[in-house]
């Protein structure tokens, strides 16, 4: 099967990370990248020997796939020009900054029969993917992303930036509808945009999910457990270690029931790898992608609505 010919459009932090991936996979054709700050592009286009394009339409009939890896607000005009174009593309996350924005890009992926696939980095974890049929109808979730302050990502409230990750496998794993949200948030640093918030989520199935992501913590932390009616687990993310904990039934009636403990053995991975592979490989196969346009849509209208409420909230305050 012929490598796949590829282009990166953005290569600022994470940008380049998408160039180094494509650039070591024999699945890829690094064909060019594209960005408007000509200092980044130089650097990359030197240290990876890519071609620099300076307009997305001068890269468009050159690929058969793009990363579209730019602020968030230009996500739709870009990865729509490329859909249209009869590129496939994978969209960092999220999707876009509005609901018909995301519509738009969906339809005009399904149209052109085209591979739409969303950054959702997480599902791509080592410790998540491992725990692949054991994550079944949870009843409460509890899950903290906290990191130190950057300046990139701030363009975007802490719910776009950060917490979307955890809204994304909590709604894979819940698998229901979300029936309440009761959410609050304060921006910090930013002058803005919220820099920590809370959210509790209730679903049908009667599940909650408290959810906190805050982007000026001491100290990094991505961690979520998971309550079920058959065990105890917790996902550290970062480590990418998973615990599990069960409950097995004992004849001993003086001790009665006892709780195993299961440290799950997993190879370290490469998260960014496996998500590149898994759409290159979605490309070549013309399959669906593990996280296609309408996963991303999902997840963006639950942070929408989260941020909504909470700027709800502040207006009361306000009066």
């Amino acid at each position: 099967m012929n490598p796949v010919k590829v282009g990166v459009v953005g290569v600022g932090y994470l940008g380049k990370f998408h160039v180094e991936k494509y650039a070591a996979l024999p699945e890829a054709q690094l064909v060019g990248i594209v960005d408007t700050d000509p200092e980044a592009v130089r650097d990359v286009s030197q240290r990876f020997n890519v071609p620099v394009f300076h307009d997305c339409k001068m890269l468009l009939d050159k690929v058969d796939a793009v990363s579209v890896v730019v602020p968030t607000e230009l996500h739709h005009s870009i990865a729509r020009q490329f859909l249209a174009g009869g590129v496939d593309v994978l969209l960092e996350k999220p999707i876009t900054t509005t609901i018909r924005e995301a519509d738009d890009l969906i339809d005009i992926a399904r149209s052109h029969k085209r591979i739409l696939q969303i950054g959702h980095l997480e599902r791509f974890n080592a410790a998540v993917v491992a725990l692949d049929g054991v994550l079944k109808q949870p009843m409460f979730i509890e899950s903290h992303r906290l990191a130190p302050f950057k300046d990139r990502g701030t363009d975007v409230d802490v719910i776009l930036d950060i917490m979307i990750h955890d809204i994304d496998i909590i709604l894979t794993i819940v698998n229901a509808p979300v029936r309440s949200i009761h959410a609050v948030g304060v921006p910090v640093i930013s002058d803005e945009k919220n820099d920590i918030a809370n959210v509790r989520l209730e679903f049908d199935t009667g599940c909650v999910a408290n959810v906190t992501a805050s982007r000026i913590s001491a100290k990094e932390m991505r961690k979520i457990r998971v309550f079920q009616q058959d065990a105890y687990l917790s996902i550290d993310y970062a480590a990418q270690q998973a615990d599990i904990y069960r409950k097995i039934d004992s004849d001993d009636d003086e001790f009665g029931p006892q709780i195993t403990y299961e440290q799950v053995d997993i190879q370290q991975g490469d998260a960014l790898q496996e998500e590149i592979k898994s759409f290159l490989d979605a490309v070549s196969c013309r399959s669906e992608p593990a996280v296609p346009g309408e996963a991303g849509r999902n997840a963006l209208k639950v942070a929408l609505e989260i941020m909504e409420q909470v700027e709800a909230k502040k207006a009361d305050l306000r009066m």
